[in-house]
C-alpha cells in the first residue's frame, strides 16, 4: 500500500506543535467541516517561499543587529483581495525603494527591504463584535477572514478565504519578482521610479536631486569599469503577522536540505502585541519554525517578559533569529524602551531592534477617522535613535504602514493634510498609513539621523 508522502509530512509538522495551548485572535469560524477542508488543500500547495531564501534573510538580518545594515519595513496596515492590482502593487514596491534609495545613499548603509505584503490579510481586534446601531454583527478581522461590508453574509468568517488569500499572494509574490528581477529595480532607475509620483512638491524636488547624485556617481563607476551586477536587481522579501495559526501551520514545510520546519508562507513572520504571551499557541509555533521572527512589544512591556521571549524563541542565540519591533507611542519610548534594549545588552543576547512608530500613535479625529498625526511618528522615531544612541546600541530600523497612492489618512506632512482632508481620500480597510509623500518625507529624516547615530 502506497503512502501520501502529504500526509505523513502534515502528520510530522502536526506533532512539532504543543496540543491545547490558547491561541488568541482567532475567528470564530461556525463550519468547522469547511475549515478542515480549506486547511488540507492548503496543505497540498507549493511553498511560497524557499526555506533557502529564509536563511539568507536571517544572515542579513544578523548584520543588521551588529550596526551593518537598516531594516525598512513597508507595506499596508491590512491588504485586500481588491487591492492586489499590478497598480497598487508596483505603486507599493516603488515607494519602498525610493525609501530604500534615500537611507542608502543618505547612511551609508545597505537597507534590507520587506514588504508587508503577500500575507497581511489579518487583523487582530479589540472586540469579537462590532454593534452598528440595534445590529451586532462579527467584527472584520481582514479578508483572510471575513468582508467589510456589514451584512451577516459578509462578516460571518469563511474559511476558503485562506485558499483565497494563498492564491492572491502567489499573483502579488509573482509580480513583486517580475518588478525586483526584471530591470525595474535597477538602480541606473532611480528616475523612473518618481515618474508619476511627487515631482513637483518639496519632497519630490529634494527626490530628483538625490536621483540625479546618485546617477552621476554610477555613471563615474561605469567610466572606470565598474559595472555591478547589485546594481540590476533588489531582494524584497515578504512578511506579515503569523496570526491565523490554521493557516500558518498548513503552509508549514520541513526543508529538504536541513530537515528542520519552515513556514513557507512568507519569508519574516511576526507575533503580535496581543498574541505573545509565553505560554500562547502563537509563540509555541514560532518557537518551532526556523524562519527568522519578529516580536511586537508595546509600552507596557517587562524586561523579564522580553527575557522569556528570548529563550523561547531562541535558545540557542542563533544570529539573525529574532527580531524586536517596539510600537510605544511617541510620548512613551523615551522611558519605555531604554530598560528594555538594557536588559536585553546585559542578558548577552543579540537582537535586531526595529521601530514601529505607527501603532502607538492612533486616535479618532473629530470626524471619527481613526488617523495618526506625521508629527508624532516622527517623534517616536526619533525617540527610538535617540535612547539608542545613549546606550551605545544600534537602532536598526523601521516598520511602516504605507501605501504607494496618494491617499488623506495620517495627517501632517509637508502637505499639511488636516482632519478636514482625511474624507477625500480614506481608503484603508483598517488603520491609516502614510501616503508615498509622507512615507518618502519620513525616509530623508530618517536618513538623516542614521548619519548623526
Amino acid at each position: 500500500m502506497s503512502v501520501n508522502p502529504n500526509s505523513t509530512q502534515s502528520s510530522q509538522i502536526d506533532a512539532l506543535f504543543t496540543p491545547g495551548l490558547v491561541a488568541a485572535q482567532q475567528p470564530n469560524w461556525p463550519d468547522k467541516e469547511a475549515l478542515a477542508k480549506a486547511v488540507e488543500e492548503l496543505r497540498t500547495f507549493p511553498p511560497l517561499v524557499f526555506a533557502g531564501e529564509c536563511d539568507t534573510l536571517k544572515a542579513k538580518i544578523a548584520e543588521a543587529a551588529e550596526g551593518r545594515a537598516f531594516w525598512l519595513q513597508g507595506g499596508d496596515c491590512a491588504e485586500t483581495f481588491a487591492g492586489a492590482t499590478a497598480d497598487s502593487i508596483r505603486n507599493r514596491m516603488k515607494t519602498i525603494l525610493q525609501m530604500a534609495a534615500v537611507l542608502q545613499y543618505g547612511a551609508s548603509l545597505p537597507v534590507l527591504k520587506v514588504g508587508r505584503m503577500a500575507g497581511q490579510f489579518a487583523k487582530p481586534r479589540s472586540n469579537d463584535n462590532e454593534t452598528r446601531g440595534d445590529v451586532t454583527l462579527p467584527a472584520y478581522r481582514g479578508d483572510a477572514v471575513n468582508d467589510l461590508e456589514f451584512t451577516l453574509e459578509s462578516r460571518t468568517p469563511d474559511p476558503q478565504r485562506l485558499v483565497k488569500v494563498y492564491q492572491t499572494s502567489v499573483s502579488t509574490l509573482n509580480l513583486v519578482r517580475a518588478f525586483t528581477h526584471g530591470g525595474f529595480a535597477d538602480l541606473r532607475r532611480v528616475h523612473e521610479w518618481n515618474k508619476g509620483f511627487i515631482r513637483d512638491s518639496a519632497v519630490g524636488e529634494r527626490y530628483e536631486q538625490m536621483a540625479n547624485e546618485i546617477g552621476r556617481a554610477l555613471a563615474f563607476m561605469q567610466s572606470a569599469g565598474v559595472d555591478p551586477d547589485a546594481f540590476r536587481s533588489v531582494d524584497l522579501y515578504s512578511s506579515h503577522e503569523a496570526l491565523i495559526l490554521e493557516y500558518e501551520r498548513a503552509l508549514t514545510r520541513i526543508d529538504s536540505r536541513t530537515q528542520e520546519p519552515y513556514d513557507v508562507s512568507a519569508h519574516f513572520v511576526w507575533i503580535g502585541e496581543r498574541t505573545r504571551k509565553i505560554d500562547g499557541a502563537h509563540v509555541d509555533f514560532c518557537s518551532k519554525i526556523r524562519n527568522p521572527i519578529g516580536v511586537k512589544l508595546g509600552p507596557k512591556t517587562q524586561v523579564d517578559e522580553v527575557l522569556a521571549l528570548i529563550e523561547k524563541l531562541d535558545p540557542n542565540r542563533e544570529p539573525g533569529r529574532l527580531t524586536f519591533i517596539t510600537r510605544m507611542g511617541a510620548g512613551v519610548i523615551r522611558e519605555a524602551l531604554p530598560k528594555l534594549v538594557d536588559g536585553v545588552t546585559k542578558s548577552g543576547a543579540k537582537v535586531l531592534w526595529v521601530c514601529d512608530p505607527m501603532h502607538g500613535n492612533t486616535y479618532e479625529a473629530p470626524s471619527g477617522y481613526k488617523t495618526r498625526k506625521f508629527d508624532d511618528v516622527l517623534d517616536e522615531v526619533r525617540g527610538f535613535f535617540e535612547v539608542h544612541k545613549k546606550l551605545g546600541t544600534h537602532p536598526g530600523g523601521i516598520h511602516i504602514e504605507l501605501t504607494g497612492d496618494d491617499v488623506t489618512e495620517c495627517v501632517g506632512g509637508g502637505e499639511q493634510i488636516s482632519h478636514e482632508d482625511l474624507s477625500s481620500r480614506y481608503e484603508t480597510a483598517c488603520d491609516p498609513r502614510l501616503n508615498h509623500t509622507q512615507s518618502l518625507e519620513l525616509a530623508f529624516l530618517v536618513a538623516e539621523m542614521l548619519r548623526d547615530r
